[in-house]
């Protein structure tokens, strides 16, 4: 249960919960108003702060957190914008029934403002997508496996065509989710789709890359057909693989570009210092030569 704060707990007599105390504790003095959102998120999703229930007061939580009452109300704001909490004029702040897009509201909304974690994203596309296919392999239906076959050969007319197949690309990895039969991997795909858009695009400009794109997708689908899923699982790692080798590619060679560009238009310092010394020789010059003349 929670202790108990100045004779008061932080949750409601009728629905004690057991072993709480070590998750409210006092917070670090830097990103306040973030850790508080992290530590009352976490109590709302493991149910110490149930739907339909007030919040403890702004005085009661911002004691026993060791933070300002601003902080909180900062927090709550944050949690407020994400859809964890809503605030009832004159009643108070109430957690709200927690569904897949509020679970995973905060991970696009942190994805979509940190584009500095690119890298990473695609490590969690690593961890994600083979697993995806693997469940993927043992849940598929025929008709799973047709509407997979549909978006490959559209993809195939559309790359034998020299057409973007950014499309297809995309709607096979929805499509695979949906074999999962589970909404909140089919949900997270999509927060991944629409974060990869940009990568696709830099990615499919690469030589040759949506003919591989394609054979990797095919490799998918060959596993998945025989319900295979150690097999899926390795096909989509490699596809994931090549996708990211040539993102590297595509990085490094607009970085040589940028370099190539920059050393173009530098100025060319040494040589207008050296024109103003060949102007200071010549004025000198002339002056002796005046001189000679004069004498």
């Amino acid at each position: 249960m929670v202790g108990p704060v100045k004779g008061q707990s932080l949750t409601s007599p009728l629905a004690p919960v057991k072993r709480r105390a070590l998750q409210i504790t006092p917070i670090r003095k830097t990103r306040i108003a973030d850790d508080i959102a992290d530590r009352i998120r976490i109590l709302i999703v493991d149910g110490t702060f149930p739907p339909g229930r007030p919040l403890p007061g702004e005085r009661v939580l911002a004691e026993r957190f060791g933070v300002s009452r601003g902080s909180l109300r900062d927090a709550f704001r944050m949690l407020e914008m994400i859809g964890l909490l809503e605030m009832r004029h004159g009643q108070g702040t109430f957690p709200r029934e927690l569904s897949v897009d509020r679970l995973v509201t905060p991970l696009a909304s942190m994805l979509t403002n940190r584009r500095d974690l690119e890298g990473e994203l695609m490590d969690v596309r690593r961890m994600f997508e083979p697993a995806v296919a693997r469940v993927a392999a043992t849940r598929i239906t025929d008709e799973d496996l047709d509407s997979l076959r549909r978006i490959l050969e559209a993809q195939r007319r559309k790359v034998k065509a020299g057409q973007s197949a950014i499309v297809e690309d995309t709607a096979f990895h929805a499509a695979l989710a949906r074999a999962t039969r589970n909404t909140v991997v089919v949900r997270i795909m999509e927060t991944l789709n629409d974060l990869l858009t940009e990568s696709r695009k830099l990615a499919l400009k690469q030589r040759s890359r949506p003919e591989r794109s394609l054979k990797g997708h095919e490799s998918v689908v060959v596993a998945l057909a025989k319900r295979d899923a150690d097999g899926a699982a390795r096909a989509m790692h490699a596809h994931i693989d090549e996708i990211a080798e040539l993102l590297q590619r595509t990085d490094r060679s607009e970085h040589r570009s940028r370099n190539t560009a920059s050393i173009g238009t530098k100025p060319r310092k040494p040589e207008t210092a050296k024109t103003e010394t060949t102007k200071t020789e010549t004025t000198k010059e002339k002056h002796e030569t005046t001189k000679q003349i004069l004498a």
